[in-house]
């Protein structure tokens, strides 16, 4: 397609100084395009990493570039802000009604993102990013994806290393060969079918509101009535004394490798004494406190509702997959998948007291 349109500019370029008219008329507008100028557009990489520059990048870099240049429009963790595209999530919905197609659940070629990424953004400011920037960017939006591991580099080398799940998932369209006689014929305008079948019946909307109103109250008073009977039995049962916290001596090698993990964190959570409520709470003293405790914040009715205290056993679990330990929980972080990271992050975290 880039090359398509390459060569359209070139041609629109070139047509505008050509004559207009058969006479050696013209219309007095444009130039022949210099070849330098073709040259700067000519930036195609293919599939099979033909035009790819020199050049190398990882998600860990790609984090604090994407949240500079790409986040204002397409969300720290690559979700997509109001109507701007999303880039990540989407697995396993293409066969849904109204599918999310992002470049981990749709799109089949990696250089389809890298040549976008390097001739068109950041929107606005096309072609200011450096081959190694674009390298990086591009990682972010796969790690984003759980596609690779954040610390896998990306390069002109390694870059057919990565594997896209839609890779398969488009095929030739061979209609003209393989349909154009069925359906190019005379149509038939009478008696075409030998007998007609009723295959199914219309369901009119008075007819579906007429069935919600018959089962709709009774269906919804059994499903309220369980959860009315649960703040009396929560208020019947003793409140809990929280147990003491042991004061262990922290792993200063482990806090610094969590320092570098916590970038992950730092465009939502802050922690230290000048520390801020963001998209996140702050996060000092968050082990051993109560969850959802932190003043000021409005966290998620999911999270408000989960109760109990923060200890490094369901930190560890939440961290792994925010959105499958606290199902509607208004954190995006698609998670950690590495044990290392976590029990880091964990370690660096208890660094910070209330």
């Amino acid at each position: 397609m880039s090359k398509f349109l390459n060569l359209t500019l070139a041609a629109t370029l070139a047509v505008a100084a050509a004559p207009a008219f058969a006479d050696g008329h013209k219309f007095g507008l444009g130039r022949t395009a210099l070849p330098e100028e073709i040259a700067a557009w000519d930036l195609d990489v293919l599939p099979d990493g033909t035009g790819l520059p020199v050049g190398q990048g990882d998600a860990i870099d790609g984090e604090e570039i994407f949240a500079e240049a790409c986040a204002i429009c397409h969300g720290d963790f690559a979700e997509g802000v109001d109507n701007w595209p999303k880039l990540a999530g989407g697995d396993g919905t293409l066969a849904d009604e109204d599918p999310l197609k992002t470049v981990g659940s749709y799109w089949p070629y990696l250089s389809t993102t890298f040549d976008y990424v390097r001739r068109s953004m950041p929107f606005g400011n096309a072609q200011s990013l450096s081959n190694d920037e674009v390298y990086a960017i591009v990682a972010y939006i796969l790690y984003s994806n759980d596609i690779i591991e954040d610390d896998f580099v990306l390069s002109n080398e390694t870059f057919l290393d990565v594997d896209m799940p839609n890779a398969a998932g488009f095929i030739v369209d061979d209609r003209r060969d393989a349909e154009y006689a069925i359906w190019s014929g005379e149509p038939c305008m009478e008696n075409c079918k030998d007998d007609v079948k009723i295959t199914m019946h219309v369901l009119f909307k008075g007819d579906e509101e007429e069935a919600a109103a018959e089962t709709g109250p009774a269906a919804q008073q059994d499903a309220a009535a369980p959860a009315a009977e649960a703040p009396a039995q929560e208020a019947a049962a003793p409140a809990a004394e929280a147990a003491p916290v042991e004061t262990v001596a922290l792993d200063a090698e482990l806090v610094k490798k969590g320092e570098k993990v916590f970038k992950k964190c730092k465009a939502c959570h802050q922690v230290g004494d000048k520390a801020k409520n963001k998209t996140g709470p702050i996060l000092n003293g968050i082990i051993g406190s109560e969850v959802a405790s932190v003043e000021k914040f409005k966290y998620s009715k999911a999270m408000s509702a989960l109760g109990g205290t923060w200890t490094e056993e369901n930190m560890a679990e939440f961290l792994k997959k925010p959105k499958a330990y606290v199902k509607g929980t208004k954190m995006s972080f698609a998670g950690l998948k590495k044990d290392k990271d976590i029990a880091a992050v964990t370690e660096y975290l208890k660094s910070f007291s209330e």
